[in-house]
């Protein structure tokens, strides 16, 4: 995954440079609420701006579905972008055609040009090659910085890519980098904490883990589909019981690759899912007749900080209970702040990366002491599934000679 192109290889004074970014930020009434996206875009864009280059930017924003929604367009995302870079961002209403042309013909090297949502046309999900065609007309070079949409074959993250010289942006690069050093090429031993609420979302996942790791821990609603593998009545808990035969294969690849899986041996059991209802601490063999299992127990939570203590590196996605309704957040937030120690004092790479899991973290105030966080979602989970991502195959050296070719 390594072996991509890179946009510092790349001489782009005076070039068109189309990068693709991730702008589908919160918004509100028009108002972007949270910039953390367009700052991740600043260092390539920077960096583009400092050497000369004509700075493109296409995005989506939303799902419009080939229609143009008011709503859904980019244009309230230009001024905040030009507050951060400290310099005006033109918008144009179109990212293909005479308009977007027009507008590029007459941009001086250094300047940004925010294009319109890419999704307002129905080529772009498709992928199709006359919008891909016109899309690529428009630059010199293309640059994908946006991981996140990294696991789409789109026209903006795929297709342009096989018709210019492509490269890959500073933060894309950092997060390519984190993933492979973490799962690819790790520090060993390694430790996987995969939480959530169904196997049945994730078995591509620990199917690939148990491969990869020395360690996985299992939380979450997907532990008593585990656990019922074992022989556990897990009683009234989210059980895929239907997946009882697919866990206990799980557990026949684990033992073939060496990979310990770790399971709760006590849990926090309740009759009402609900924020503060009555609770018991239970053996897993233990749970009774009504009661539900919502969270790891404290000698669960005992024996995981001690793997984690005898770790690495670590891969985290998936909440270990149901952290959303209290008091059921007590072993994740534990675990998150042990791990979040551990590696600020340099003694574990800690990588997490999935919606609920960011949330989790910052719950727990870890998210900043952790190595590494993606926010990729979709991306994340496909990469750690083993599964290739269309947006970095198109990237890789040999993709990018061909490309040039076209």
């Amino acid at each position: 995954m390594t072996n991509i192109r890179r946009i510092q290889d790349a001489d782009v004074a005076g070039k068109r440079v189309l990068v693709r970014v991730d702008f589908n930020v919160p918004m509100k009434d028009g108002v972007v609420t949270d910039d953390t996206r367009l700052r991740s875009a600043m260092p390539t864009i920077d960096h583009l701006v400092d050497a000369g280059a004509k700075v493109i930017l296409l995005a989506h924003f939303g799902r419009p579905k080939g229609t143009r929604v008011p709503e859904m367009s980019l244009e309230p995302v230009a001024q905040p972008l030009a507050d951060l870079v400290s310099a005006p961002v033109e918008f144009v209403g179109d990212c293909i055609g005479d308009d977007a042309a027009s507008a590029i013909a007459d941009m001086d090297n250094g300047d940004i040009l925010l294009l319109e949502n890419t999704r307002y046309h129905g080529g772009e999900q498709k992928n199709d090659a006359d919008f891909a065609d016109a899309l690529a007309a428009l630059g010199d070079i293309f640059v994908n910085d946006a991981f996140s949409a990294a696991h789409r074959a789109h026209a903006s993250t795929e297709g342009i890519a096989k018709r210019l010289p492509s490269y890959a942006g500073l933060a894309l690069q950092r997060e390519i980098d984190h993933l492979v050093a973490a799962l690819d090429k790790p520090e060993r031993p390694v430790i996987a904490l995969v939480g959530g609420a169904k196997v049945s979302t994730k078995l591509d996942l620990l199917q690939n883990l148990v491969k990869k790791v020395d360690v996985l821990f299992v939380g979450g609603g997907m532990a008593n589909t585990l656990l019922n593998a074992q022989g556990v009545n897990v009683q009234a808990s989210l059980c895929e019981h239907d997946l009882v035969d697919t866990a206990r294969l799980i557990f026949v690849a684990a033992e073939q690759a060496g990979c310990q899986i770790l399971l709760p041996t006590d849990v926090v059991v309740a009759t009402e899912f609900k924020p503060n209802p009555s609770t018991r601490l239970a053996d897993v063999n233990d749970v009774q007749e009504g009661e539900m299992i919502l969270d790891c127990g404290p000698s669960t939570v005992v024996s995981l900080v001690m793997a984690i203590g005898t770790a690495k590196t670590l891969i985290w996605n998936g909440p270990l209970g149901a952290f959303e309704t209290p008091p059921f957040e007590t072993a994740t937030i534990t675990a998150a702040q042990h791990t979040a120690e551990a590696a600020k004092s340099g003694a574990l790479i800690a990588v997490a990366g999935g919606g609920d899991t960011v949330a989790a973290l910052n719950m727990a105030e870890a998210s900043d002491d952790f190595t590494f966080i993606s926010t990729a979602g979709g991306a994340f989970l496909e990469w750690m599934e083993g599964k290739a991502l269309p947006g970095i195959e198109a990237l890789r050296e040999d993709a990018a000679s061909a490309a040039e070719t076209v």
